[in-house]
């Protein structure tokens, strides 16, 4: 091991090219559709480079197979199948929330319309399943039932999410449930799948599935944070987005728990209607009145105590030392990022 392990980039050229396999297998309309999704090419099919994500699960994956004292190859399957389930949410989750942009360009619905994009979600959905159950790893299945559960719980959360929109008297616990399942899920079943296509005992899955789920709600908490006070130049999303659809994140359901005058100013704002036509300049003033509750800092140190969490779980197995140091270097990646 060397140590590139310590990087975000790990692995990244193993995981493309698997990903890229992959998705040659799809019909060409299909298969433009999602490779532009993932950052290969534009809307004709024309090659492009560097505007790919982050990365993380199957990163994660790898990483974790790795401190079980597995080879990545064993957990390439995995790794594939975890990436194809987060951008199967992408797609959808930006035609549900009808944002038109993502990594700085037009997302799937806003070139080719709301059908497109549901049938190549559903395609990336299932793709993943094929990729994980044809390998020959003797653990597909079991690797396989973690993907399925943590999928009923994303989808679960997504629901959870939207409804949320259409309620103002959301608990912070229950949108703490929601981060849980929207975005820790699939986290947690990335490092978890790690260990089980290793061949991991129970208990090391199951504290690699707590490290995994615990970054993923350290993940949902900055990117409330970057949902309200992000710079669109960076995030690739437009400002105030959050703000602008009325969405129950964790720093607006934590101010909204105050018992202040704070409190009762953001709930009288966000029961009225959204209104496409409200101004930044208005945006901005409910983001300040958010800002000086208090519910910034909260979420940031919330997600930092996620983070030591999720290295504490770490701590209670039995790992190789490289990987699980790039372990913990992801996910104090997550509480740091800017998008």
């Amino acid at each position: 091991m060397t140590a590139t392990l310590n990087g975000l980039g790990y692995g990244r050229d193993l995981i493309d090219a698997a990903l890229r396999n992959a998705v040659a297998r799809l019909d060409p309309d299909t298969g433009l559709v999602v490779s532009y999704h993932l950052g290969w090419c534009d809307p004709q099919g024309n090659p492009l480079t560097g505007n790919g994500g982050k990365a993380i699960r199957p990163i994660m994956t790898l990483l974790a197979a790795r401190a079980c004292g597995a080879a990545d190859t064993a957990a390439l399957p995995g790794a594939v199948a975890v990436e194809l389930v987060h951008n199967f949410s992408l797609v959808h989750d930006d035609l549900m929330d009808r944002d038109r942009e993502r990594r700085h360009r037009a997302t799937v619905w806003a070139v080719w319309g709301d059908a497109t994009a549901v049938l190549a979600g559903d395609m990336m959905l299932s793709l993943a399943h094929d990729v994980l159950l044809e390998s020959d790893s003797p653990h597909a299945a079991p690797a396989g039932r973690v993907i399925a559960a943590a999928t009923r719980d994303l989808i679960r959360g997504q629901a959870q999410d939207i409804a949320f929109e259409r309620r103002n008297d959301v608990g912070l616990q229950e949108c703490l449930d929601m981060a849980f399942g929207k975005t820790g899920a699939l986290l947690g079943a990335s490092s978890a799948v790690g260990a089980v296509l290793a061949g991991a005992d129970e208990p090391t899955v199951a504290a690699m599935s707590d490290y995994g789920r615990h970054v993923g709600l350290a993940f949902q908490l900055v990117d409330d944070v970057l949902g309200i006070w992000g710079e669109p130049e960076i995030t690739g999303k437009p400002v105030y987005s959050d703000l602008r659809s009325h969405k129950k994140s964790l720093p607006i359901t934590w101010t909204l728990e105050q018992d202040d005058t704070t409190a009762s100013e953001l709930r009288e704002w966000l029961a009225a209607e959204p209104d496409s036509m409200v101004t930044e300049s208005e945006l901005r003033s409910v983001a300040t009145l958010i800002d000086h509750s208090g519910a910034r800092d909260w979420t940031l140190a919330e997600a930092r105590r996620r983070v030591e969490l999720a290295q504490r779980a770490l701590d209670s197995i039995d790992l190789l030392t490289t990987p699980r140091a790039a372990l913990c270097d992801l996910a104090q990646y997550i509480v740091d990022r800017e998008a």
